[in-house]
């Protein structure tokens, strides 16, 4: 990493409040690089040799079984990846590939887990990290589970615009076909749901989603209860 580049990377929630020793002791044995679009990052099952950590840009998250592939996951900045695996020193059970040009923090493992053990706000850090990915898993599962394809389509582009301030016009930053994976749906059935959507308050022309009532929508899409910020941070 090179030393201009440290005052950004020492900024980041994850960082921000660590002994600065520890921090510069890290930092010093650490990468910071960017990779293009559509590179492969880790496979599941691999040890993982690094932390990960988003600084800009998209990363996918997905598993396979035989010849099926889905996707688990849509990484915004700035989250690590995968820490549960990291810390324990555990395979990966999924796979990591970029969308979007991504410049990547890379943190060898075995230092991340002494420097967790020993400094109490990168512990802190790191805890919220994993409450995160817990609660974000939660929440797509549920979503899996309660809702129809068109509502879980109606309810992504729900949080889609809380994201961007409650935004009524907004591009879909993934591939659609990325879309129909993490929402568990084919991309024709994808198709299908943008034009079910219709009737419900959105308009969508290319990859430009308008949303013209939004309280039309949220009747539809049933968003839930007690929405977190946090679900929003990594994409779902």
């Amino acid at each position: 990493m090179r030393a201009a580049e440290k005052p950004e990377i020492a900024a980041l929630p994850i960082f921000a409040e660590m002994d600065p020793e520890q921090r510069e002791r890290i930092f010093a044995n650490a990468f910071l690089q960017v990779f293009p679009p559509a590179l492969k990052l880790f496979d599941v099952g691999q040890k993982p040799d690094f932390l990960h950590i988003l600084v800009d840009g998209l990363v996918e998250l997905y598993t396979s079984n035989g010849d099926r592939t889905t996707t688990m996951a849509i990484m915004r900045p700035v989250r690590s990846f995968i820490l549960a695996a990291a810390y324990t020193d555990q395979p990966y059970l999924m796979s990591a590939r970029t969308l979007t040009a991504s410049r990547i923090l890379m943190i060898p493992c075995a230092l991340i887990r002494e420097a967790i053990d020993n400094d109490r706000a990168l512990m802190q850090a790191a805890m919220k990290e994993l409450s995160f990915g817990f609660r974000y898993f939660v929440r797509a599962l549920t979503d899996m589970k309660l809702r129809q394809s068109v509502e879980r389509l109606g309810n992504y582009l729900l949080v889609e615009s809380d994201e961007r301030g409650g935004a009524f016009q907004f591009d879909i930053p993934i591939e659609k076909r990325t879309l129909a994976s993490l929402l568990g749906m084919t991309p024709e059935n994808l198709s299908r749901a943008f034009s079910a959507l219709g009737s419900h308050g959105v308009n969508i022309e290319g990859s430009v989603v308008q949303i013209v009532d939004r309280g039309k929508l949220a009747a539809f899409a049933k968003p839930d209860a007690f929405p977190t910020n946090d679900i929003a941070s990594l994409g779902l």
